[in-house]
């Protein structure tokens, strides 16, 4: 078995060897933020966008970002290359660092910074035609689901809602208002037109999100960025969640009642092959 290496504060080690200090604050606080990013052919996807939204999370959690941008592709280059295979999920996380446990902010502190890949599931076309199943929970998390924080246990818990359900995702609902899922964003079809909710503090960001609504736009494609209701949902002509992992996903089953007539729509179909084209195009690059 080939030995998977990582990055931790300034090595290059074995996964088994990767060891951080119980006194992190990412450990006694969840007190840090992540990035998941997909590699083709050993190329991160839309790093630019990720580094991004990376500093913007940074900025409002008030770390300052241990490396500048050629910093990162260096480490991610290392480390994407010294595993296979050449298509990859690149997990990188960065805490405020080890100091005695208080709440308040230490004066003196270095990041701990990890960054690790895994294998990449892609969505192909059987995957696609079999979907997903989703049920719609309220949405219990936090006011700034902007940030992409490591304290993901009300996610967690909802996801693990979903999965006693029989389901794989929960679509979350606060005040009426669809918001996005456990661990992607939520586009609906009414009518042939795309609606997904717009970018507030109660939703991920998501870079998949919004290269789908880049690539919808290029394409023709009626798209809204608007707020819809759990009873728009339940009566949408077609669902699909985006993720970086998930990619373009149909939902099948809605709160155990088919969406539709059970298949992907054909709105979801022409946006899946439309990113599928786009990502065989980078490959390709």
């Amino acid at each position: 078995m080939t030995t998977q290496t990582v990055y931790l504060n300034g090595e290059y080690i074995p996964l088994a060897e990767a060891k951080v200090s119980v006194l992190d604050r990412g450990f006694i606080f969840g007190d840090g933020v992540y990035e998941v990013i997909p590699v083709y052919n050993r190329k991160p996807f839309r790093l630019e966008q990720h580094l991004q939204r990376l500093q913007s999370n940074l900025d409002a959690i008030r770390i300052t970002n241990p490396f500048a941008k050629q910093q990162w592709s260096e480490i991610f280059e290392r480390v994407i290359n010294a595993n296979e295979p050449a298509h990859q999920s690149l997990y990188m996380q960065i805490t405020r660092g080890v100091a005695k446990r208080d709440h308040a902010f230490p004066e003196k502190i270095t990041p701990t910074v990890f960054v690790m890949v895994n294998p990449l599931q892609e969505t192909d076309d059987n995957a696609f035609n079999k979907g997903i199943s989703a049920i719609t929970l309220d949405d219990i998390r936090w006011q700034y689901c902007n940030i992409k924080a490591i304290a993901l246990l009300p996610n967690v818990l909802l996801k693990q809602t979903a999965i006693d359900d029989g389901a794989q995702e929960a679509i979350l609902i606060r005040n009426g208002e669809v918001t996005e899922g456990s661990a992607s964003n939520i586009f609906i079809v009414r009518e042939g037109v795309i609606k997904t909710p717009p970018k507030t503090s109660f939703l991920l960001p998501g870079i998949t999100r919004d290269l789908v609504v880049e690539l919808a736009k290029n394409n023709g494609l009626a798209i809204e960025e608007t707020g819809f209701t759990g009873t728009e949902l339940q009566s949408a002509d077609e669902i699909w969640i985006t993720s970086s992992t998930k990619e373009v996903m149909p939902v099948l089953r809605l709160d155990d009642k088919p969406v539709g007539n059970g298949k992907p729509g054909p709105v979801t179909c022409k946006m899946f092959d439309i990113f599928q084209n786009y990502k065989n195009q980078l490959k390709q690059a």
